[in-house]
């Protein structure tokens, strides 16, 4: 039986990918193991796969001063040694690497061990972890074409992102009774992401009455961001966080709003959603969300709100204009080079692994 270990932490984002693999290796039979760290969100959302999961010593290699940047290079230490072990003993066939810190002690004594290590980069150029790694890997995926001119030319692969092949799945009518809405005016689903985000979720209140004088409004807005005063508003639903009638919602939307998170984006273009992205600025993170905003408007699958720009006033007008030419958008989605992640991912795995 082939062996691969998955690996990737720190953030949701660095493990859904993984999961939507799973499936399908399972299908070509893999023993599939896990290494994520001792007790990080890796480790709640793989337990329910029933997957074998191996606990390591992680640090984070920060940007910025902090007293833990003296100690956490001796968590990454133990963490390579632990890792080494874990190799060593699983001998698996191939590793596949998701990014986060948690990965980068994992790629580098699979290389040490002589496993071949399949990387993917989420993001339009990669993050330090994945920095760190990419020397280590034989082949490294990414999800924009931009991203290939960061990568050495022989290991980059256009792939996209894996996503849970069940949003793919969801149930119009049963959204439309879970929302109580009406099937006679069009929906726009706004996602702030699982914290929310503040600045989406006041342009959109503050828009409100005008959007709901053609649309009817499902707001993913984020824990503790409900707005008590807005409960009964009829056409408007909003939660704190959906799981299981996310893919239902889905199908119920004709466009989205949403920040631009490449797991998340790669969801819409997955879904053929039309959509607004508006990008977390560049004061409050390294300017990812902008560039993979970007770079999905230059392909004609979005339109770009900056956040700094953002208000009722422009996001009414951006909405308006997307669901105009939502055909449009559609129909470029539909045009992409980026389908069939999965069976591009687990097609590489299949011919790098030994």
């Amino acid at each position: 039986m082939k062996r691969i270990i998955l690996t990737g932490g720190g953030s949701a984002g660095h493990v859904t990918p993984n999961i939507a693999l799973i499936p399908k290796l399972q299908e070509l039979g893999y023993d599939i193991q896990y290494i994520g760290s001792y007790q990080g969100i890796e480790k709640d959302l793989i337990e329910p796969f029933g997957i074998p999961y191996h606990g390591i010593s992680s640090g984070k290699l920060r940007r910025y001063f902090s007293v833990q940047n003296f100690t956490d290079p001796f968590r990454v230490l133990k963490g390579l040694g632990q890792a080494h072990k874990l190799i060593h003993d699983l001998k698996p066939d191939v590793i596949f690497s998701k990014g986060g810190f948690v990965s980068v002690p994992v790629v580098l004594a699979g290389k040490h061990n002589h496993v071949p290590v399949i990387i993917h980069e989420s993001d339009m150029t990669p993050g330090l972890a994945n920095k760190l790694a990419i020397p280590g890997a034989s082949k490294v995926c990414c999800n924009f074409p931009e991203t290939l001119q960061h990568l050495p030319k022989e290991k980059a692969v256009l792939t996209g992102s894996p996503i849970r092949q069940e949003l793919l799945s969801g149930n119009k009518l049963a959204a439309l009774d879970f929302c109580g809405f009406t099937a006679d005016k069009p929906v726009i689903l706004v996602i702030g992401g699982s914290l929310g985000a503040v600045a989406v979720n006041n342009a959109v209140r503050s828009a409100l009455p005008k959007l709901l004088e053609n649309f009817q409004v499902i707001h993913l807005c984020g824990k503790g961001k409900m707005d008590e005063s807005l409960m009964d508003t009829k056409g408007y639903r909003q939660f704190e966080y959906i799981k299981d009638e996310l893919r239902d919602l889905f199908a119920l939307a004709d466009i989205v709003i949403s920040r631009a998170g490449a797991n998340a984006i790669c969801e819409l273009l997955a879904l053929r959603k039309p959509n607004l992205l508006i990008p977390l600025s560049a004061n409050a993170s390294r300017g990812d969300q902008i560039l993979n905003a970007r770079s999905f408007e230059r392909q004609g699958f979005s339109i770009v709100l900056e956040e700094e720009e953002t208000n009722d006033e422009t996001l009414l007008t951006a909405v308006h204009d997307l669901y105009e030419h939502r055909d449009t958008y559609i129909q470029a989605m539909r045009n992409s080079a980026m389908q069939d992640s999965i069976d591009t991912i687990v097609r590489l795995i299949e011919e790098t692994g030994r």
